[in-house]
Order: structure tokens, then C-alpha cells, then sequence
């Protein structure tokens, strides 16, 4: 497969593995290197992109036209999280968000009997009724989002929400900057725009508004063996175990044993 300069950059996450995050980060980028930032909801609409000159593409469930990943210019950074992580994440801002940026949120709904999905899983009564309640809907979708990424792609680096998490000399980031052709000056500024916005760095004291402040919760990595009910993980290991081990976050389906138990308070007082 022929390549070229890197023109079209394109960052692609998914539902609750640092997307408001990466949002944020290379919003800033843009306009401090002066690079357009485009966001491409629909695929099909990728011919928005502009021409000419360096572009910053976005699209927060990672799907990107196919044409897209046929141009030369392009290159793709990618991110993905533990999907067991992505359901407690997902539960607990679902169940709490005030914010009205996710219209399928608060939509009534016929299937609810009325009710739109944050009522319903408000109105479940255990951790348990709401994990499978949104095993089944949301993180259904975006796990098959995270599945349908074209793994190995020349042009494609793929990352982890855990490495980045973790990434406090920022050298995971350089190098998706780097592989993005940016200049040793513009990887400075960036970087600095990386570790200022993020969890390890000036993020820490920034008490946020809009979407970080209803976003940013916990960023830790690896949240599930303390948080995810014994019943959950069952199910999901009976539901999901191949997808953990096609995405590389298992290696076979023998991980209950590392789930801790769940402590009572968490088990009876709901997702928050």
C-alpha cells in the first residue's frame, strides 16, 4: 500500500475510553498549531474534509469511510479501553449525568414503557440490574464499535486508554505525534497541551466545566476487579469473553478469579 506525508489526522475513540479527553486535547492542538479540527459524525459525509493543508479528523466512534482509509495522506490514531471498564464507566455516567449532550439519554422511550434510559436505570434496584441493563443496550453498541476497528492497519496506530492513563512522560503520545509527522517543535507544543489537559498533569486541579466536569470521574485504569459485582462478571464473561480475548485484554476466559468482592455499600447503593 503506497503512503504519503501525513495530511488527514484522524483520531477515532469510543464511548467513555478518554473521548472528551482527546476532545479536549487536540481541540487545542488545532488552534494552537492552526490545523483545522473537523469533526466527521457520519462517515459517509467524509468528503468534508478539506483538500488541502493539514486536518485534524475526528470521529468518537472510531468509524471512518472506507474511502478514507485508502487515501495515502491519512492516518489514523486510534484508542480503545477494557470493555469491563467501559460498562462501569458507562453505568455510573448514565445513571448520574445532568448533561443533555447524549440525546439518547433522556428521550422517552416505548420500549421503557416510557421512560427514557437514564430513568430507567435509575428506577433498577441493584449494581447488578443496571450493569446488565447496560451490557445490553449502549456498551453493546460500543463494544461492537471497538470490534469492528481494522486491527493492523498500516496507517493506523492503535493505543490504550490504560498505557495513556499512565503516560506521564507523555512518550505514548509523542510518539502518536510523531507518527502523525508533526515537526520536533510542534511535538513540543503539543506535548505541552497533552500533559496540561490531562488527568496526570494540569487536569488534576482543574475542577472543569461542561463535559469534563460531568465526564471526568475516575480516569483510573483497570477499575474491574474491585467494582464489577461477581454476578456481572459472570455474565459477562459468558456474553463477552471472546471479545476480551480478540481485543487483546485476556488471553483465555479463566479471569473471574481476579474479580474482588464487591464491597456491600457499592452492591446496594446503586452506580454512582
Amino acid at each position: 500500500m503506497s503512503s504519503a506525508p501525513p495530511r488527514i489526522l484522524c483520531i477515532g475513540t469510543h464511548h467513555k475510553t478518554g473521548t472528551v479527553w482527546m476532545r479536549r486535547v487536540w481541540r487545542l492542538i488545532g488552534a494552537a498549531l492552526d490545523i483545522p479540527f473537523v469533526p466527521v459524525h457520519n462517515p459517509a459525509k467524509w468528503t468534508k474534509i478539506p483538500p488541502t493543508g493539514r486536518v485534524i479528523v475526528v470521529n468518537w466512534a472510531a468509524a471512518f469511510a472506507p474511502e478514507l482509509f485508502d487515501q495515502p495522506d491519512a492516518r489514523f490514531v486510534h484508542i480503545i479501553r477494557d470493555p469491563r471498564d467501559v460498562l462501569l464507566s458507562g453505568a455510573r455516567y448514565h445513571e448520574t449525568s445532568p448533561g443533555r449532550q447524549e440525546r439518547f439519554l433522556h428521550g422517552a422511550r416505548d420500549d421503557l414503557a416510557g421512560k427514557s434510559y437514564q430513568e430507567h436505570l435509575q428506577a433498577l434496584d441493584s449494581a447488578e440490574a443496571k450493569l446488565a441493563f447496560e451490557m445490553q443496550n449502549m456498551h453493546q453498541k460500543t463494544l461492537t464499535e471497538m470490534l469492528a476497528w481494522p486491527y493492523g492497519h498500516p496507517r493506523a496506530l492503535d493505543l490504550r486508554y490504560e498505557d495513556l492513563i499512565a503516560d506521564t512522560d507523555c512518550n505514548q503520545f509523542v510518539a502518536a505525534l510523531q507518527f502523525f509527522g508533526f515537526d520536533q517543535a510542534e511535538i513540543a507544543t503539543a506535548r505541552q497541551i497533552y500533559h496540561d489537559n490531562s488527568l496526570f498533569g494540569g487536569l488534576r486541579t482543574d475542577s472543569g466545566t461542561g463535559r469534563t466536569a460531568t465526564h471526568v470521574n475516575s480516569g483510573a485504569a483497570r477499575q474491574w476487579p474491585e467494582a464489577l459485582p461477581a454476578a456481572t462478571a459472570a455474565l459477562y464473561l459468558e456474553r463477552h469473553g471472546a471479545d476480551l480475548i480478540t481485543l487483546g485484554y485476556e488471553t483465555d476466559k479463566k479471569w473471574l478469579s481476579r474479580v474482588a468482592p464487591v464491597p456491600l455499600a457499592l452492591a446496594a447503593g446503586g452506580m454512582a
